[in-house]
């Protein structure tokens, strides 16, 4: 109010008066939520470049049956590639579905060990997105936009709720890739720049040398440190009196302070040494196919468990051709999977073991999913936004549910559809918050993560 009255007088007395430090370290306290939250993390784990939800979760019998045959598929993608609505090979998936759990769900022999979870997962089979190729797709889902520069989820949600833990940041984001967006991911756009996530490694790095960089200084005793450090930000301070209300300058500075506080808690919470070897072993580390994405995920439960708010877990790349883009290798998603079942299935099991998966919401997806049909007829599959599977956990949805129901062929969302921004609706809903009410003032206009659409999913809430 003060900066928006009288010409902003209020809030420059209100400056001379409070000490600068303060005012950059409350964008970061804890804030009251909207409502009762039901999830107090969340931990995405991001599948890049789109899951086939016809040889994971979305069995379709009808595709064994009717393997082979030329068919027509109304598919907007394919028509804008040929210019006509040529048929198209049906394709079966190539990996075997059983039933799994108390619940009778059907998966396929692609992810064995995550298969063993069904009853604790939350599966969303109409989920449906804007965005046909990956960059609009993936900008989508990190930011609800698919061509302006937008805050990503976790910028909101740290602007929304604040840290839990003043000495690590609100927004964690694990070997983020270069490609389809980039930066712009995890990126505060126009939000006060302290919101932005902190990348941890990048795509295409060993999850062993994913570190913060000059997080520590063996040249300098603590105590000179810290006098080193006192000095610097006395002098950031006074530069700060010249420029008032300058986000990013302040953003700077609160960066020094939480960068200096880091250096005494983020290397206890980055080192995997002191897990015991049985946990270790639940995550595949030290195992050639699991070690890497094992690695990223037991740090994001030590990330969970020191309190960082967002944490987000990359399987990508550095390229705009993301891992699990099998246009014409469907034999390679069994690669992929490989890499992740056993450390995603190992983090659900570790959340629960600690007590952690109550209030932790765990999601797991990509920006789509794919076709039913073989690409131009050969051995793969193309893009599929119109209707493709994501899962949920713990954090207030229900387990062992499967909502929401694809066509007989897998292509199309025809019941229960859950759009992207209903996703992210109902993902701010379970940490307290309005998704409507959150909003931030920008170029004359309140701007939200769900634009002007959005519904929360009531039907999967616990």
């Amino acid at each position: 109010m003060l900066h928006d009255v009288a010409c902003g007088f209020g809030s420059l007395a209100l400056a001379g008066v409070l000490n600068e430090q303060s005012i950059a370290a409350n964008w970061l306290l804890p804030k009251a939520a909207h409502i009762a939250p039901r999830a107090k993390r969340v931990i995405f784990l991001f599948m890049a470049g789109g899951v086939s939800q016809v040889d994971s979760f979305d069995y379709k019998p009808l595709l064994e049956r009717e393997d082979g045959k030329m068919l027509d598929f109304d598919d907007a993608r394919n028509l804008a590639r040929t210019g006509k609505g040529d048929k198209s090979r049906v394709m079966k998936s190539l990996w075997k579905f059983q039933q799994h759990g108390q619940t009778g769900k059907w998966a396929s022999e692609l992810f064995p060990e995550m298969s063993k979870q069904v009853d604790e997962l939350c599966f969303l089979h109409g989920m449906q997105t804007e965005g046909v190729a990956h960059g609009p797709a993936t900008l989508f889902l990190h930011t609800g936009a698919t061509n302006l520069i937008r805050p990503a989820m976790g910028s909101w949600i740290s602007y929304g709720l604040g840290t839990e833990n003043a000495n690590l940041p609100a927004f964690v984001v694990l070997a983020p890739t270069m490609g389809n967006g980039g930066p712009r991911n995890y990126g505060n756009a126009f939000l006060p720049a302290v919101y932005q996530g902190t990348a941890i490694g990048r795509a295409g790095m060993t999850a062993k040398d994913c570190q913060i960089r000059n997080l520590l200084n063996s040249a300098r005793t603590p105590e000179a440190q810290a006098a080193q450090f006192d000095l610097v930000q006395s002098l950031n301070h006074a530069q700060m009196n010249g420029h008032n209300g300058d986000t990013d300058l302040e953003a700077v500075i609160d960066s020094h302070e939480l960068a200096f506080r880091m250096q005494h808690h983020a290397p206890n919470v980055l080192d995997l040494s002191q897990e015991t070897r049985a946990t270790l072993d639940l995550y595949g580390i030290d195992r050639p196919a699991t070690d890497n994405y094992g690695r990223q995920c037991l740090m994001a439960r030590r990330l969970a468990e020191a309190g960082v708010r967002y944490i987000q877990v990359n399987y990508s790349n550095n390229s705009n051709n993301p891992p699990w883009d099998q246009h014409s290798d469907m034999p390679k998603h069994a690669t992929h999977a490989a890499a992740v079942d056993r450390p995603v299935a190992g983090l659900l099991t570790d959340l629960k073991q600690r007590g952690l998966l109550e209030d932790t919401l765990v999601w797991w997806g990509g920006e789509f999913g794919r076709n039913p049909f073989a690409e131009n007829n050969g051995t793969g599959r193309d893009h599929n936004p119109d209707g493709f599977t994501v899962w949920l956990a713990g954090g207030g949805v229900k387990s062992g549910l499967s909502f929401g129901v694809t066509d007989e062929f897998g292509h199309r969302a025809i019941d229960q559809k859950v759009h992207m921004h209903d996703l992210h609706a109902t993902i701010l809903h379970l940490l307290g918050l309005n998704h409507k009410q959150l909003t931030y003032r920008y170029a004359g206009r309140n701007f939200r993560l769900t634009d002007v659409a959005g519904n929360v999913v009531n039907d999967i809430i616990a």
